[in-house]
């Protein structure tokens, strides 16, 4: 089997992950199903080639990982200031760019103590991945990424949809 289809089936194991994590409503465990989505995730831009993606996955599996335990806006800001040094280090122009802007709204959504914040934080970073996936020609992870983006709305809709009405009502 050549490299590409095997990012392609470590992806469709993250997916498993990605749509299994906002169909909780405890931030524990959104981000615990996107930290194993994460090293998988990882793992495939690394037979992609996509240094820059791959570190930042592998960053965000540390990330997801940590903001189980804390909140920390130091933390927070201690993983964009290494996201800023992946990037830096393998940058290769505009696929560089959009993966370390989709990791810094996915930091500050793993950071949120809200998890209506943290979903809303995380369509804005996933769009941006979504768009990335794209480019870089991988056909699952633009797939994974809308299937992240539509469990993401459904789990909101389930806990916030009712008040969202009520809002709209009032």
């Amino acid at each position: 089997m050549s490299t590409f289809v095997w990012s392609q089936l470590l992806i469709a194991i993250a997916i498993v992950f990605d749509l299994a994590s906002f169909q909780f409503k405890q931030r524990q465990k959104i981000v615990c199903c996107l930290c194993f989505s994460g090293i998988l995730i990882s793992a495939h831009f690394i037979l992609l080639e996509q240094w820059t993606a791959a570190g930042l996955m592998l960053l965000a599996s540390i990330r997801y990982l940590s903001s189980i335990f804390t909140t920390s806006k130091m933390l927070m800001s201690f993983f964009l200031v290494c996201a800023l040094v992946i990037t830096s280090a393998t940058f290769t122009g505009l696929l560089s760019l959009l993966s370390f802007s989709g990791t810094a709204f996915q930091t500050s959504a793993s950071f949120c103590q809200n998890d209506q914040r943290l979903r809303q934080l995380m369509v804005v970073g996933t769009t941006i991945w979504l768009v990335h996936n794209y480019l870089a020609g991988s056909p699952t992870a633009v797939i994974m990424e809308l299937l992240f983006i539509g469990s993401n709305i459904v789990g909101y809709y389930r806990y916030y949809g009712i008040n969202l009405r009520r809002h709209a009502q009032g």
